[in-house]
């Protein structure tokens, strides 16, 4: 592997960008994720050296395969650890003679499970990983995934980097936000899932991330903490320098018991995360998707401190709702100017007085082709901030009628977005089309034209509601800065 520019001083640096991973509990059974882990090494390209670790196998996956650590020919910057609990103590003793940096600790069923027995084996871990000077990711996570450097802990995940930094306590909501995020545009430039964080923890990633070069978002789900005050002052930091955007795990009573099972955390009083965010300067999401969408925002948009928007697309009884939501959600809809009308009048004699804000597509009739030049009139005037573009998804044409309408609408927003004279955000309804559904030229030719604006950099929202409400806090993150 090539000479990797690390921090000075910086253990995570060899967790995202390690010279050579050692996978001990390495394994050919699909069964196991000893077998996963060292799949993605080999699957997402890791050019360093990979050292499977297995007393029983000479090969493991076309790889030379360790009787132990100690074994392997070379140093080991990062050790993936998928062996029991017993036989964690006895890897650690072998970490030193290999110049182990960092250990990922893949092994759970320890201080979550409640039990006297296995907190104390933890506590013993602990302790003997720092005497040893050996850094632990974990336990009871999934580690790290590091696109740039070819690390990854679950399948189909994006091969490309991107500028989002993740901070997940779990790693199957992590998972969640890869997959979920890469249909809508995003990109990652690391990813950790820290777990019960009896070592490296939320802070400690947090201020990593602040000073990465590479990352210019940040996405955090914390489930609990055990040290306050230096979580406040990572978060400052990081806050202060880039957006954050975070979750907090265990807001009720059923989710607080569940993250105690989970990763062990102490879930603590919701009114004082809120507080903490709020003082930190970091957006405060609900859940995955909420997270995502503010996410797509940062990615796709400039700055906006502006809540005035134009809405166009769709009929009748589509805008009166989305100027309903927009509304209920902090935003406004300007009527349009005298100067506006005027150019209305210009364009359509017939209409100039009847058309408002949102434009009502339903109305146009066989003057629809002008509807290509209303957008220009909301990037032109100054009363607007930003324009929302709604797919008339909803217009009742026969089916090739309807595919030419969506497909030039489509193409419509994607040349007024490359213009980049105003922000624009494209509404898009996919309902809930099964697989079979995409036989029906309508979720066909949707799931065809989606894609088009995701490539564009437009953010695409599902409806109004999932739109204003991101929006929203959006515009009151850039109002504070």
């Amino acid at each position: 592997m090539a000479h990797l520019e690390r921090r000075p001083g910086c253990v995570l640096d060899y967790a995202f960008n390690p010279s050579s991973v050692a996978v001990v509990g390495a394994s050919d059974q699909p069964f196991s994720f000893g077998y996963h882990f060292l799949r993605h090494l080999l699957d997402y390209g890791f050019k360093g050296p990979i050292y499977p670790v297995n007393p029983q196998k000479q090969s493991l996956q076309g790889v030379k395969a360790y009787k132990s650590l100690s074994d392997v020919p070379g140093d080991v910057d990062l050790v993936i650890c998928c062996v029991p609990t017993g036989r964690v103590l006895p890897l650690l003793e072998e970490c030193p003679s290999k110049n182990v940096k960092v250990m990922h600790l893949f092994t759970a069923r320890l201080s979550e499970t409640g039990r006297p027995q296995a907190l104390e084996l933890e506590r013993t871990i602990q302790n003997r990983a720092r005497e040893l000077g050996i850094r632990i990711i974990g336990p009871n996570c999934m580690g790290i995934y590091s696109p740039s450097s070819g690390i990854a802990f679950g399948y189909g995940f994006p091969r490309e980097t991107g500028n989002i930094g993740v901070i997940f306590q779990s790693g199957g909501s992590a998972t969640t936000l890869i997959q979920n995020g890469m249909l809508q545009g995003l990109r990652f430039s690391k990813v950790i899932s820290y777990g019960n964080a009896f070592d490296i923890d939320e802070s400690d990633i947090f201020e990593y991330l602040a000073g990465d070069p590479n990352t210019k978002v940040i996405a955090a789900y914390i489930e609990g903490v055990k040290d306050g005050q230096k979580l406040m002052r990572s978060l400052k930091k990081a806050a202060a320098l880039k957006p954050v955007v975070a979750i907090k795990g265990g807001r009720g009573k059923a989710g607080t018991r569940a993250v105690m099972s989970h990763t062990a955390a102490l879930a603590g009083s919701l009114d004082l995360w809120h507080t903490a965010f709020n003082q930190a300067g970091v957006i405060e999401a609900g859940d995955i998707d909420e997270m995502i969408n503010l996410l797509v925002l940062f990615n796709c948009l400039p700055p906006i401190r502006g809540g005035r928007i134009g809405v166009m697309g769709g009929g009748g009884g589509k805008n009166v709702i989305s100027a309903d939501v927009a509304e209920e959600a902090g935003l406004s809809l300007p009527p349009f100017s005298d100067d506006m009308r005027r150019k209305l009048r210009e364009m359509v004699p017939d209409l100039w007085d009847w058309v408002g804000n949102p434009v009502d597509f339903s109305i146009w009739g066989d003057s629809f082709m002008k509807v290509r030049e209303i957008p220009g009139l909301f990037i032109e005037s100054p009363e607007f901030d930003f324009l929302v573009i709604q797919v008339s998804d909803d217009n009742p044409m026969a089916d090739d009628w309807w595919v030419n309408i969506i497909k030039m609408e489509v193409e419509n927003i994607v040349s007024y977005a490359k213009q980049g004279r105003k922000p624009i955000v494209a509404i898009m309804s996919t309902a809930k089309a099964g697989y079979s559904d995409l036989e029906n030229v309508r979720w066909k030719t949707i799931a065809e034209q989606r894609p088009i604006l995701v490539d564009a950099r437009i953010p695409v929202f599902e409806n109004m509601a999932e739109a204003a409400g991101a929006l929203n806090k959006y515009i009151h993150y850039w109002e504070r800065r």
